[in-house]
């Protein structure tokens, strides 16, 4: 792709230096120690911490400057231009695209008695539209950002308060209760034409494809909540005692004690975005970057009175422990694929270096000419005698955007993205999971699933929604040249192929064997992704700062310094 390349050097992205990657992690621990600068203009600051919407305006201006002097573009928030908006229109940003794309997601909005709750998965207008025609807690999430960014947070806030709802009533699945704290997957308005009355019925798991109950929907409420609070600047929201309640309920879930020797949640196959059956069975990345920012957001959120100083207290001594877990067994660039190459087995006690006994000749060969010399990324799971290899999108741009990844990891996931953009990026951004698995491997992980062959829908498809993700991650780790590349690449057809769900192929070049065309969190992410490039501002909703106190002592592999 020798265009690419061009445009990539031209950012100074590929011909950069390691000197200069090191300049600028320490241009930006100067920068977090200023003086934190209010602008009301922009959109009232909420909550007791640093903007980062300064920190990713000054490296955004420095990307495009031909010297590499972090400090030489640095400027006050004041002075960021941003789009305006007026609440309940659109900013079409000089793209007729753009103006279709909002179209469309209104389009897709569901009312509970005349008040907007949030959007159905798809403007699907076959015969079989399966649970498509509901309101999924997780793809609202970019619907809701890109309502927030438009200015129009009472769609958000009826959301929040409706799921809320749902989550307090009783959960039954085949006569067994679950938990007080599980929010639901999705909801649907069902309208009673006798007594002419509309109602929520949510789906916990039940009626899902596996029976399996969302772990992810909780995380992605907090989160939301967050996002929320600090778009608007209304804390009231958050300060309710349901919403207080709602947060220690999903917590309760999550911070119990039990057997586990790790910090990290034990979870089943299909509890998250990859909702069928793909070995991701154990301790999956997505889920613990979600729970890591969950924490972060929750710790921000709840109120200093006695329940909730407990909770803070629980949150402080996870978020370490799961932190240091994440950031040494879960990490991998060359130096850490090297170590495990040459793995001894069977070690015991507490000087083992091989802790999880993970068979060096369980590595695939793929990873091997997978790996670049500069780079590294979060891997798909780590346990007892497992360590899933794959690279998974959301859960490393989780990583970035929580600061679960630390500087110097996120500056190597960027590095990975770029020298592998063949593959990650392709035609269409972006594959929720690399590599896909085949033949044998296929038929035992999957259950010889249909839906799931190589290099489709969770096996190695190309998520367009996964572009807001990476357009975030991107800003936050200053490559937006890198965003904008991928938002070229998306606009090229997804208007003309009918923004589908997903796309097939390793390069993504089609459209995805059963995807469902109009899909809503295609049409929101790319809208997430324009706005964000076009103000990082907004990048302040969606990303936190790393917290001193999380900072790693000594670091466990260090290929980024090669």
């Amino acid at each position: 792709m020798p265009e690419l390349s061009v445009k990539f050097a031209q950012s100074g992205n590929v011909t950069s230096s390691v000197t200069n990657d090191e300049n600028e992690a320490r241009d930006f621990e100067k920068f977090l120690g200023r003086p934190r600068t209010m602008n009301t203009d922009v959109r009232q600051k909420s909550l007791d911490e640093r903007s980062l919407s300064e920190f990713t305006h000054v490296i955004s201006s420095q990307e495009d400057r031909p010297e590499n002097n972090l400090c030489a573009g640095c400027q006050s928030v004041i002075d960021t231009p941003s789009i305006n908006i007026t609440p309940g229109t659109h900013a079409v940003l000089e793209s007729p695209l753009v103006g279709e794309a909002w179209d469309a997601l209104k389009r897709s909005l569901v009312y509970l008695r005349g008040k907007p709750v949030g959007t159905i998965a798809a403007l699907d207008n076959s015969e079989e539209k399966c649970n498509y025609d509901q309101v999924f807690v997780r793809d609202f999430v970019p619907s809701a950002l890109a309502f927030l960014m438009n200015g129009e947070p009472e769609i958000v806030r009826n959301f929040l308060l409706k799921t809320l709802r749902l989550q307090s009533g009783e959960k039954k699945i085949d006569k067994f209760k679950l938990a007080e704290g599980v929010m639901p997957a999705s909801f649907k308005v069902h309208h009673d034409p006798v007594r002419n009355h509309e109602t929520l019925i949510a789906d916990f798991g039940e009626s899902a494809i596996g029976r399996v109950a969302p772990v992810d929907s909780g995380f992605w409420w907090i989160i939301l909540l967050r996002a929320y609070t600090r778009s608007t600047g209304d804390t009231s929201l958050a300060d309710l005692p349901d919403c207080q309640k709602g947060m220690r309920l999903i917590l309760s879930l999550c911070l119990s004690e039990g057997f586990d020797t790790f910090p990290t949640l034990l979870c089943a196959d299909g509890c998250c975005m990859i909702d069928r059956r793909m070995g991701v069975y154990g301790y999956p990345l997505e889920i613990q970057a979600l729970f890591f920012m969950a924490l972060r957001c929750a710790k921000l959120l709840l109120k200093e009175d006695n329940e909730g100083k407990e909770f803070i207290e629980k949150i402080v001594k996870r978020l370490r422990a799961l932190s240091y877990h994440m950031r040494s067994y879960y990490w991998m660039d060359f130096k850490q694929l090297n170590d495990i190459y040459r793995y001894k087995t069977e070690e015991y006690s507490h000087t083992a270096v091989n802790k999880f006994n993970v068979m060096p000749d369980s590595l695939p060969e793929w990873v091997f000419d997978f790996m670049p010399n500069r780079g590294g990324y979060f891997i798909g799971n780590v346990g007892p005698a497992k360590m899933d290899i794959r690279w998974f999108c959301l859960g490393n741009c989780i990583a970035i955007l929580s600061s679960l990844a630390t500087a110097e990891q996120s500056t190597a996931i960027m590095d990975l993205i770029e020298a592998r953009w063949k593959e990650l990026v392709g035609e269409m951004p972006l594959k929720v999971c690399y590599p896909a698995i085949e033949s044998h491997d296929w038929r035992i992980i999957t259950g010889c699933d249909p839906k799931n062959t190589r290099w489709s829908y969770h096996n190695g498809g190309s998520w367009p929604v996964l572009l807001w993700l990476l357009t975030a991650a991107c800003l936050k780790a200053g490559r937006r040249q890198m965003a904008k590349n991928a938002i070229e690449l998306a606009e090229a057809r997804l208007s003309k192929d009918n923004w589908p769900e997903y796309y097939d192929g390793k390069a993504g070049r089609f459209v995805g064997k059963q995807a469902r065309k109009c899909q809503t969190w295609s049409i929101a992410g790319y809208l997430v992704a324009k706005m964000m490039v076009e103000d990082p501002t907004h990048l302040g909703m969606i990303a936190l700062e790393e917290e001193k106190e999380m900072k790693p002592v000594m670091r466990r592999s260090a290929s980024w310094t090669l």
